[in-house]
């Protein structure tokens, strides 16, 4: 019997979600029982939207969390690199092998062509990807425009009758008919492979014994079994995991509750409880018990004990088991020590004094300037929100656009917060001064405090767009038709100037 090899393959663009915690904790637990290794490997073939910086908050976060690797990007290993993007050559060389296996083609298709070929698979009530009889143009065809230096793609083949047949350690035999596989891009344009290819050659040539991962990966399984078996390698197990799910059961996301996990981190969520509440999402321990350690649960682990049933990340549940562990388990030394942890370690209360001191006249005045730098979300009232120039509808868009923005903006910086609200003001047709209003009291929860943009790039972007969304859940907004009425404006609202 193999090793035990199991991996999570994080992207670093964006705020590390509690997601991957998740998966990370269960990946980390089977290994861990069967005396196995778990990797971490960073999948950055996202040139675009990967940065340095969210990939030192994955290893920061989950190292928080107290989940650890055996092999990574910062600790190396014998199979590495664990970067994709150091591993690109290797991608290309076996791209070209399954084309000159027969098991992918150059696809030159325009995306003209490509849409004509989506709206037919629509009319034919199939999913709108690229699988059709005959896709490969002619031989000397490919050879000419290879030579002529046309653009092009590298797609996989697929079978276009017949049905998939995968296990899954939770579900059985999974069915998926042919038809419904996308003959999958393997290698972009621009030389970069994309998830699927980088994947399957990546979890092979790291010896991966068990893929572990989300749900929402089922309908790719089939494209990485073929891929599997025209390399003639030996498929992993594969296990998908429920996803994590909002109250009303739809995926958890940052459009609806906090997903990042710096937001937990900086709201003063403790890692234990964290981690032993992400433990009981779809898992129980054996006797039944709410709390347990990650040592207990490694011991007791039993992955066919996985419940499918979606389950849901309740804060307020979080709360209560949070505050067992703060009352229980911390000592009056330890509790001091998680409160330095959390937002009084010196690195972070010199931020905050650097921004205040010029106002402050007496050392009590440190208390009003400084606290909602150390509190959570803002107790707010609807009247608070209010700004003379606008209606209400007014500001809850305003503060609905700044979120989507917020949520998209990679680069964390006071400039770059300054040039998201500056077009969105400049959109709206509002002088920056009143459009600032909603968002300072949002983000401080009064009129007194230091630059609110200065504060937002100390409180982080978890906590800045968590205390956003707070503000529109404090109007009672959005209703579903003012969301799409909003989102149809933010579409047209071109954030390419404020990202170059």
């Amino acid at each position: 019997m193999k090793p035990v090899r199991t991996r999570i393959a994080p992207s670093p663009t964006g705020d590390p979600h509690v997601g991957t915690a998740y998966i990370a904790l269960f990946n980390l637990c089977f290994a861990r029982q069967h005396g196995g290794s778990f990797i971490l490997r960073i999948e950055d073939t996202d040139q675009q939207r990967s940065t340095a910086a969210s990939e030192a908050a994955i290893f920061e976060t989950l190292r928080w969390l107290g989940l650890g690797w055996d092999e990574g990007p910062d600790v190396g290993g014998p199979l590495g690199p664990y970067r994709q993007s150091e591993r690109s050559d290797l991608y290309k060389k076996y791209a070209l092998e399954l084309v000159e296996k027969g098991h992918a083609f150059y696809c030159f298709r325009t995306q003209e062509e490509l849409e004509e070929i989506r709206q037919a698979r629509r009319a034919q009530g199939l999913p709108p990807g690229f699988n059709i009889a005959n896709p490969e143009l002619p031989q000397e065809v490919v050879a000419a425009r290879l030579e002529a230096g046309d653009p092009y793609v590298i797609r996989m083949k697929v079978p276009q009758v017949g049905v998939c047949q995968f296990k899954d350690r939770l579900r059985g035999v999974v069915e998926i008919p042919w038809a419904q596989v996308d003959m999958q891009v393997l290698l972009k344009s621009d030389g970069l492979p994309t998830y699927h290819l980088a994947n399957v050659v990546d979890d092979y040539l790291m010896q991966i014994s068990h893929v572990i991962r989300g749900e929402e990966w089922i309908n790719s399984t089939p494209k990485h079994k073929l891929l599997y078996e025209y390399f003639g390698w030996e498929s992993p197990e594969f296990c998908h995991l429920p996803l994590l799910r909002n109250a009303d059961k739809s995926k958890l996301s940052k459009r609806k509750n906090p997903t990042g996990i710096r937001f937990y981190q900086r709201m003063g969520f403790l890692p234990e409880a964290l981690l032993n509440y992400l433990g009981t999402m779809g898992w129980s321990y054996p006797d039944g018990r709410d709390r347990f350690s990650l040592a207990d649960m490694i011991e007791h682990f039993d992955i066919d004990r996985i419940s499918l049933g979606g389950p849901v990340f309740d804060i307020e549940k979080l709360r209560w088991l949070n505050g067992c562990y703060v009352r229980e388990a911390l000592s009056p030394a330890g509790f001091a020590e998680a409160l330095k942890n959390w937002s009084f370690s010196e690195p972070y209360v010199m931020a905050v004094l650097s921004q205040i001191q010029s106002r402050v006249e007496v050392l009590s005045d440190v208390a009003d300037l400084a606290q909602f730098f150390f509190s959570g979300l803002p107790a707010l009232a609807p009247e608070d929100l209010a700004v003379k120039q606008l209606s209400p509808e007014q500001v809850g868009e305003l503060l609905q656009l700044a979120q989507w923005a917020l949520e998209q903006l990679q680069d964390w910086r006071k400039e770059s917060i300054h040039g998201v609200f500056s077009l969105l003001a400049v959109h709206l047709e509002l002088k920056m001064k009143v459009f600032m209003k909603p968002i300072f009291i949002a983000i401080a929860g009064s009129t007194v405090a230091p630059p609110i943009m200065d504060a937002m790039v100390i409180l982080g972007p978890d906590m800045s767009r968590a205390r956003i969304r707070h503000a529109l859940k404090v109007l009672g907004m959005p209703l579903k038709k003012q969301a799409k009425s909003w989102q149809k404006r933010f579409e047209t609202i071109d954030f390419d100037a404020v990202s170059a």
